[in-house]
This record gives C-alpha cells, sequence and structure tokens, in this order.
C-alpha cells in the first residue's frame, strides 16, 4: 500500500534537508548587486564562514559544485609536473586525485580502501621518502561520502610535521562541514574545501575554498593561475564583484546567511554534539539488525565513522529493493551505493547510505530507523531485533 502522503524525508548525504528559514528567505526577488544590503549580508557571510570552519585566514566562494571547489583550490597551488600525495578512503578521493591530473599533476595515491581511515603513519612514510620535495600537496578527505570513513585530520598533520616535509595539507569538507567536529587553524590545514549543499542546509551551487598563510605563498610563486580560479581577489576584494568575479550568487547568500543563523544560535561545539548522538542511534540501531542477516556498517571502527553519513552493505539482492520500498511505499529516500561497485555486484546494489546531516532531529532519524525496519520485514530480510529500542535509548540518554 502506498503511504507516501505527507512530507517526504531526503535522507540522502547531500543535497540535505533545506530548513523552512532557509527557503524563506531565498524566496524573494532579485536584489541590487552593485550597493544596499546585500553587500553588507555578504561579508557577514564571509565572516561566519570563517567562524564555522574555526579559522582566521582567508575563504575564497565559488558558484560551483564541490569538484569547483577541488579545482579552484589545486589551480592556485599546483604547477603541470607537480606531484600530490592523494591517500583515499573512497570514490571522492580518488576523484580530487583524478582532478589534480586532469591539471597535469602527477598522483601518487595510497588506496586504503573501501573500509578503513586514512593512516598517517603511511603518509608519513611517503612524505620521508620524498627527500627532493617532489610532492607539493597532500589531498586528504575529511569523510569521503561514499564509504561514510572520516580520518583523523588533526593526527595526519602531526605525522606530516614529524617528517619536516614541506607539503601543503589539502583537505576535502565537503561532507563533514558543519556536522564532524573540524577547526581548520588548530589542526593545522592548509587549505580547505566545503560546499553548501549538505551541512549548511542551502542547495547546491556555491562553493568554498579556504587558505592560510602557507598556502597563499604557494600560490605566490606559481607562474600562471586563470581569473576565474584566482582566489587572492576571491579573499581580499578591492571592490565587490571581485568577490565572485563577476555576479553574485544572490539568493545562495541570503540562504546562507539563515544557515548560518541557525548554526550560530545553536552553537557550533551544540551542532557537532547533535550530529555525534543522532550517528549513534543510527549505529545502535545497525548493530541491533547486524545480529542476524545480511546488514553490516560499511565502517566498523567507530572513531573512523562519519557523523554525517552512514554506509551500509546489505547484499546484492537487498539494498536496492530496500531503497525502492521506502521510497515508493513510505516516502523516505535512501542515499544509493555510490563508488562500491565490485565485479560481483557492479551495480552497487549491495549498498546504500544514510544522510544525517544538517537540518535533522531525533524524530527524523527515529523515523527512518522505523521505516527501513519496516521495510526489511515487508522485503522479508532478515534482521536482529530491537534496533528501533536501542536508537531510542540513544536519544534518551542524550
Amino acid at each position: 500500500m502506498d503511504l507516501t502522503q505527507g512530507h517526504t524525508y531526503l535522507a540522502i548525504p547531500g543535497p540535505s534537508v533545506m530548513p523552512e528559514a532557509v527557503l524563506r528567505a531565498m524566496h524573494r526577488s532579485a536584489p541590487n548587486i552593485y550597493e544596499g544590503e546585500l553587500i553588507d549580508l555578504t561579508y557577514g557571510v564571509v565572516r561566519d564562514l570563517k567562524t564555522v570552519a574555526r579559522t582566521a585566514h582567508n575563504v575564497a566562494i565559488y558558484i560551483g559544485n564541490g569538484h569547483a571547489a577541488w579545482e579552484a583550490a589545486l589551480a592556485n597551488v599546483i604547477e603541470p609536473g607537480d606531484t600530490v600525495l592523494v591517500p583515499t578512503t573512497g570514490s571522492f578521493g580518488h576523484g580530487w586525485g583524478e582532478m589534480a591530473a586532469g591539471l597535469g599533476a602527477e598522483c601518487e595515491v595510497l588506496d586504503f580502501g573501501r573500509r578503513t581511515s586514512i593512516d598517517p603513519v603511511c603518509v608519513a612514510d611517503a612524505l620521508a621518502g620524498d627527500s627532493a620535495h617532489k610532492i607539493k600537496a597532500v589531498l586528504a578527505v575529511h569523510v569521503d561520502t561514499s564509504t561514510s570513513a572520516r580520518s583523523d585530520i588533526a593526527a595526519l598533520r602531526k605525522a606530516m610535521d614529524a617528517t619536516g616535509h614541506p607539503a601543503l595539507l589539502m583537505v576535502d569538507c565537503i561532507a563533514s562541514f558543519g556536522c564532524d567536529r573540524f577547526e581548520m587553524d588548530a589542526w593545522g590545514v592548509d587549505v580547505m574545501v566545503a560546499a553548501c549543499q549538505k551541512g549548511l542546509m542551502v542547495p547546491p551551487g556555491v562553493s568554498f575554498v579556504y587558505f592560510n598563510d602557507k598556502a597563499a605563498k604557494r600560490r605566490s610563486e606559481i607562474a600562471r593561475v586563470s581569473r576565474y580560479w584566482d582566489w587572492t581577489p576571491r579573499a581580499n576584494p578591492e571592490v565587490y564583484y571581485q568577490l565572485f568575479c563577476g555576479t553574485a550568487p544572490t539568493h545562495h547568500l541570503y540562504g546562507l546567511r539563515a544557515a548560518l543563523d541557525l548554526i550560530l544560535e545553536e552553537g557550533l561545539d551544540h551542532v557537532w554534539s547533535r550530529h555525534e548522538v543522532l550517528a549513534q542511534a543510527i549505529w545502535a540501531a545497525c548493530d541491533a539488525w547486524s545480529v542476524v542477516g545480511p546488514l553490516e556498517l560499511n565502517i566498523q571502527e567507530i572513531s573512523g565513522r562519519s557523523h554525517a553519513v552512514t554506509s551500509l552493505r546489505i547484499g546484492q539482492e537487498h539494498g536496492t529493493r530496500l531503497r525502492r520500498w521506502c521510497q515508493d511505499q513510505a516516502g523516505l529516500t535512501l542515499g544509493i551505493g555510490l563508488g562500491m561497485a565490485t565485479e560481483e555486484d557492479p551495480k552497487s546494489d549491495g549498498f546504500f547510505r544514510f544522510g544525517h546531516m544538517g537540518h535533522v532531529n531525533a524524530q527524523m532519524i527515529m523515523g527512518l530507523l522505523a521505516t527501513v525496519q519496516a521495510g526489511m520485514i515487508a522485503m522479508d530480510i532478515p534482521h536482529g531485533p530491537g534496533a528501533v529500542e536501542a536508537a531510542a535509548k540513544v536519544v534518551a540518554r542524550a
């Protein structure tokens, strides 16, 4: 029976659920882009974007998705023929490396597979072997959206520092920004990329590149950076239009203002804690389901799990069927098994993902879990008992 009437729930790992406050802020006529309220609003957005990243350094805003931020970051610090070290924990690590290769860089890939975090010791060993300092940057993904693996960026910086190697630490926080704890300056990150459609709860279309003084110095040594990707005028504009190299993304800026207000009103530490509790509720349910049947969390080590997205394995015959039942019969859309294909499962049918980022609360997560359990019952997928109760106990203790 179709029970999808009412509000549907898009529980994919981005675009995330958008708050009504964000939608209302964007639902307005176009503003003047030359003077007036938009100019002051934009500089306030820039200030607060730095607050969320825990940095006193620079941020450049780009009209584009996260892939645009990848290329923008690389274009400012990497030249053709340079070498980058790419420790990967999923498809997005590989994707950033491929972007670097497209710009003419040589990529040395450290593939940690799909079920573990980056090993800082292995990265340090690779840098220690580079006595000529050919490696100009390490491209690390904080949370890989495909596998839900979360890496310890502070530990990675410490391991890099111990080698004395001058490579930049560049971090992709697209999936983790505003969800998992991230502190750019305290952790010693040189370049960070993020986007607006996940933890920031705004429709896709705007991304960000943060950079510190070390990265800015590297930019000054680059022979040529395209006018559009150049982060220098965007981060330190003489006139307003330089922030965007042209027309501002007007309605995204209004949405970002509303989203940042929500984050700062809640408090960033509380935002991080809320995501952690809701993730723990999901893990508790999954642990209960896993006692009987095929379902298992993709990342077994708790310290390596994201608080924004959870990737799950359930077997080729079950994953897509379960997702479609949840969507078509109950109005819940789950994430596909992105980048998890194998020879035996070329379409990643045995995988799915929960997105639990941004504008989410306890009743939404409890509803998600109960719906997935209903789907497993409807699809006759074996699973252990007590999952919803286990999640409820986590929520009740918070």
